[in-house]
């Protein structure tokens, strides 16, 4: 009776029997507060995981492109490689870490941080179910880049451009297009040094683009500008294995539909 009277009211007893008592009382607690706390935590992460994948824009790197690549790996394709002096676009000037042998060096913190949120806006793009189209006017990259669109399960424009492709599809085609709902250009000049026209006509449709700008290129109509070497065979293989990767990796974590 007195141990009853113990546990259930306050404790008036003396001795070694209070004192096992509230050794118990005292170790039931903790447990009860450390569950609670266990099933407070599991909730919070649930919540977070539901806002997340709810709204996974409202997250900086959901898809993990940052671990895609290193400086290093951009050093070692020679992106840091611009042309020579003297060709400078005066819009390409905040990008530029100096010259070394009468030739231009990019600033490859600047470029990477770009490109990783060049790679982050790709992923979205095809996590939404987006059209990704790779265009390049290069022959010399035309394979690299065309595998690289077939390797993602998206489409690639290698060729001469059509001036009519974007702006007036539905004549060209002969019915009603969708057009991409993000251009990534390898390199926004064509074979003759001129802005390639795929850039115009992307701003003109409100197309999103992505863009490689070496340093004799106008960054302004790009919508994510990725400043560095447009020309080396090993830089633009990087790109198109970064840009695949990326796309694979939205995809990836697309949610699964059940007919």
């Amino acid at each position: 009776m007195e141990y009853e009277a113990a546990v259930k009211g306050p404790l008036k007893l003396k001795g070694t029997a209070n004192k096992d008592i509230q050794k118990k009382l005292k170790k039931k607690n903790k447990e009860k507060n450390a569950a609670s706390l266990k099933v407070d935590q599991l909730a919070d992460i649930k919540e977070s995981e539901l806002k997340e994948i709810s709204d996974p824009l409202k997250f900086p790197d959901y898809f993990g492109v940052r671990k895609l690549f290193r400086i290093k790996d951009l050093f070692d394709a020679r992106i840091h490689y611009g042309h020579k002096d003297g060709t400078l676009d005066p819009n390409m000037k905040p990008y530029i870490f100096g010259s070394r042998l009468g030739h231009l060096i990019f600033d490859l913190d600047k470029t990477a941080e770009m490109l990783q949120d060049a790679l982050n806006f790709t992923a979205h793009i095809a996590y939404r179910g987006g059209i990704i189209l790779f265009v390049s006017h290069c022959p010399q990259h035309t394979l690299t880049v065309e595998n690289a669109a077939k390797q993602a399960g998206e489409y690639a424009h290698a060729r001469e451009w059509d001036f009519h492709i974007f702006t007036n599809s539905e004549k060209v085609y002969n019915g009603v297009t969708r057009l991409p709902d993000l251009v990534i250009l390898l390199s926004t000049l064509n074979p003759q040094m001129q802005e390639h026209t795929a850039v115009k006509d992307a701003a003109k449709m409100c197309i999103p683009t992505i863009g490689i700008v070496d340093s004799n290129s106008n960054p302004n109509l790009i919508t994510y500008p990725i400043p560095g070497n447009d020309d080396s065979p090993a830089a633009v293989q990087l790109y198109c294995n970064l840009f695949r990767d990326a796309i694979l990796l939205g995809k990836s974590k697309k949610p699964v539909e059940v007919y």
